[in-house]
């Protein structure tokens, strides 16, 4: 099971680090990936970091803005996000992939249950 928190209101300019907290699986053999949802829209991916975190992956949209991490130790991963822009209003949602990372959201097997980020302009 994964566990969102860390969202809230914002002015654009500004920072917000979301947290993704795991329980249930083997952390570590899980690539992760961040997704958001704006109203009206799809969920779209945003981020992804591979089992070891090693390497990640980013939306161009969120590119050298945001940055995702994850901590096995504490089976936590995170989203940094600088520099918020109202487009970046949307529920977060962390999800996790018993594989190597993807940018489909349809190849996600756990998610959370999403976190609110509104940025006002």
């Amino acid at each position: 099971q994964l566990q969102a928190s860390g969202g809230g209101l914002v002015q654009a300019g500004g920072s917000l680090r979301l947290s993704c907290a795991a329980s249930g699986l083997t952390f570590n053999r899980y690539a992760m990936g961040w997704f958001r949802q704006a109203p009206g829209k799809e969920r779209e991916f945003v981020a992804a970091i591979t089992r070891s975190g090693d390497s990640t992956y980013y939306a161009d949209s969120v590119k050298g803005r945001f940055t995702i991490s994850r901590d096995n130790a504490k089976n936590t991963v995170y989203l940094q996000m600088n520099n918020l822009e109202p487009e970046d209003t949307a529920v977060y949602y962390c999800a996790g992939r018993r594989a190597a990372y993807s940018h489909s959201r349809y190849e996600y097997d756990y998610w959370g249950q999403g976190t609110q980020v509104t940025v006002s302009s």
